[in-house]
């Protein structure tokens, strides 16, 4: 039985589910824009599909709305994939478990991917009811949004008419997004030289925080474990000798790191030291971090006594430099927009392998100048230290602009269905709304949705009656389309 029956509206929901019931993380879209192509076959529906796996869904108006201008319907098929440590599922082939309390929908020790699977569910639900009055629609559903907005960079509008634009890629409900920050992905690499060394190899595991979302949680003081793993290694480095032989943390880099590891070579009559080094560091994050990310827990796991691949003393030197020095978290707060953050970066991926260490971090700023800046901070720093960096998925920020109509006609249809006004946002996360606009022109964008939780993490939740009461103001919107 499926774990969704029963909920209204009925469309959306069962779209949903057979959504998650299919594999759909970053670079991993093919079987899902498959889905969507079949479902435009299915329907009647033109459509195109490009070698990124991005579609778009061609519907006429319906009877009556026939004279409209058409309106695009916009979101990405892709979603963050994060499990548990203990999750058996393969989310490269297998789909999710949900779970629902009836005003909560879940996945069992995954993300959920309501960002933005919620999106797609609702534009092939208003395409498969032909009792929902809507003028000529414009479905575009991009992919590899999470890892850069790749699909939306490479999609081809040349057939697309429609300059409105219903962007279904928010969290928070009551707020519609009128601009948000431009971004990029650096990846910095530092070139390592190993050598041998003989002790009790032992693995440091930082765990427990909160971690999120790099744009939209930036500003909460929620600590990033790959930046604390290197200042607890740093400090080690200051309180006895050991070898390094890895570090590793992250998946995501618009994620912000929830665990990191290190593996290090140290005497065997050491162990007890380091084991209780980490409990006082351990105590001391805590304190300082206080509720923004409590459950910070630094963990020692004695291994074997062998003879190891440790790095170099001076590649050593520059690993933990480079953590120590890499800039993280919120740079410039808007002087303009009360509380909005300006710029950021977070170092969200850390691996070492033979070639080296390979740092990622998500870069973002709504000024231009600024976002240029820290990403020739961020390669000054690596060169000095024999390294580069690796520019990749640079996207343009989304301007707000005083004069939307279609921005009035929310506002209107929300003030009746709600009782107030909805809330009119610039936002610090990476939206598709900004490379849309610089492919076509005088394009009038709005960004809604319904309340989702925790996104990109295992907790993440979304909220059934805000799903609700979000689908009934898209359709009244779309009607007034006209």
């Amino acid at each position: 039985m499926a774990i969704l029956t029963g909920l209204q509206p009925s469309g959306v929901f069962e779209m949903f589910e057979q959504l998650c019931g299919i594999p759909h993380g970053s670079r991993n879209t093919k079987a899902i824009s498959d889905f969507c192509v079949r479902f435009a076959q299915e329907h009647g529906l033109d459509y195109r599909q490009d070698d990124s796996n991005n579609v778009i869904l061609f519907a006429p108006a319906t009877p009556g709305m026939e004279q409209a201008q058409p309106v695009m319907l916009q979101g990405h098929l892709d979603m963050v994939c994060e499990k548990e440590a203990d999750c058996s599922l393969d989310l490269q082939k297998e789909g999710l478990n949900l779970r629902t309390d009836g005003e909560w929908i879940w996945a069992e020790d995954t993300t959920l991917g309501g960002d933005d699977g919620i999106a797609v569910a609702y534009a092939l639900a208003i395409l498969a009811d032909p009792t929902i009055p809507h003028p000529p629609l414009e479905v575009v559903l991009t992919t590899d949004e999470e890892i850069g907005m790749l699909g939306a960079a490479a999609i081809d509008l040349s057939e697309v008419k429609a300059r409105r634009v219903l962007n279904i890629d928010s969290e928070e409900e009551g707020v519609l997004l009128a601009g948000c920050a431009g971004g990029a992905t650096v990846c910095c690499h530092i070139p390592l030289m190993w050598t041998l060394k003989k002790g009790l190899r032992a693995t440091v595991q930082i765990t427990g925080l909160r971690g999120g979302h790099s744009g939209m949680e930036i500003q909460k003081g929620r600590a990033n474990a790959n930046k604390l793993m290197g200042r607890f290694l740093n400090e080690m480095d200051e309180a006895f000798a050991y070898a390094l032989c890895t570090v590793n943390g992250g998946n995501k880099d618009n994620a912000i790191a929830r665990e990191s590891t290190a593996d290090v070579v140290i005497l065997p009559e050491r162990l007890a030291e380091l084991t209780a080094f980490a409990a006082q560091r351990q105590e001391a994050y805590r304190a300082e971090y206080g509720e923004a990310d409590p459950d910070i827990t630094i963990a020692v796991t004695p291994g074997t006594e062998d003879t190891f691949e440790i790095m170099m003393g001076d590649c050593r030197r520059s690993v933990l430099s480079v953590l120590q020095q890499l800039p993280n978290g919120v740079q410039q707060m808007s002087r303009d927009i009360e509380g909005l953050v300006q710029t950021s970066l977070n170092l969200g991926i850390l691996k070492v392998d033979f070639r080296g260490i390979h740092l990622t971090s998500s870069v973002r700023s709504s000024v231009n100048a600024e976002k240029q800046q820290l990403i020739q901070q961020l390669a000054e720093i690596c060169g000095k230290l024999g390294g580069s960096c690796e520019v990749m998925g640079e996207y343009p920020a989304w301007e707000y602009k005083a004069d939307s109509p279609l921005r009035e006609i929310m506002t209107e249809v929300y003030l009746e269905q709600y009782g107030r006004k909805p809330a009119v946002e610039v936002i610090h996360a990476g939206l598709e709304c900004g490379l849309l606009s610089g492919k076509l022109d005088g394009l009038d964008c709005v960004s809604f949705g319904p309340d989702i939780v925790d996104i990109h993490t295992t907790r993440e939740k979304l909220s059934i009656p805000s799903v609700q009461r979000t689908w009934k103001l898209l359709l009244e919107v779309l009607k007034r389309c006209d």
